[in-house]
């Protein structure tokens, strides 16, 4: 039973960082924010469902993300636009390059939504337009 001796009645031992509980914490917020943007569609920052489809294909490049919520709001970058300067915008990318978009809409968006979104990206003068939605599994196509 060994105690380290002080030098005085009065000193202190020096005080120790531990790490190991910060470790901990940073693992922590790491796996709640990769959680988190896996739930997200990439380019709005706005959770939503998708549709399912048996025939999707995966799209290598886009250039915008345009995302439509159950409220029927239109969201791009994670901002919330009207259809007139969602129209403005494309049209300000498309004097710089070539641009193609994807929309996703949530699955309880009505069609009539969906459409006027694809009138102002087409009013814009792009026609590379895509709608995002999810792979069915073969699962569900036997049922």
């Amino acid at each position: 039973m060994t105690r380290r001796a002080r030098t005085g009645y009065y000193t202190a031992e020096k005080p120790r960082v531990e790490v190991i509980p910060m470790i901990d914490i940073m693992m922590f917020l790491l796996v709640f924010f990769v959680v988190i943007s896996l739930k997200m569609i990439a380019g709005t920052g706005v959770d939503m469902e998708l549709p399912g489809s048996k025939t999707t294909k995966e799209i290598k490049t886009s250039t915008i993300t345009v995302g439509v919520t159950r409220d029927s709001n239109i969201v791009v970058d994670g901002n919330t636009v009207t259809q007139e300067a969602l129209t403005e915008k494309l049209v300000e990318l498309k004097q710089d390059q070539q641009i193609s978009v994807i929309i996703a809409g949530d699955k309880e968006v009505p069609l009539q939504t969906l459409i006027r979104v694809m009138d102002s990206v087409r009013g814009a003068g792009i026609n590379s337009v895509g709608i995002a939605a999810t792979a069915e599994s073969q699962a569900a196509e036997t049922n």
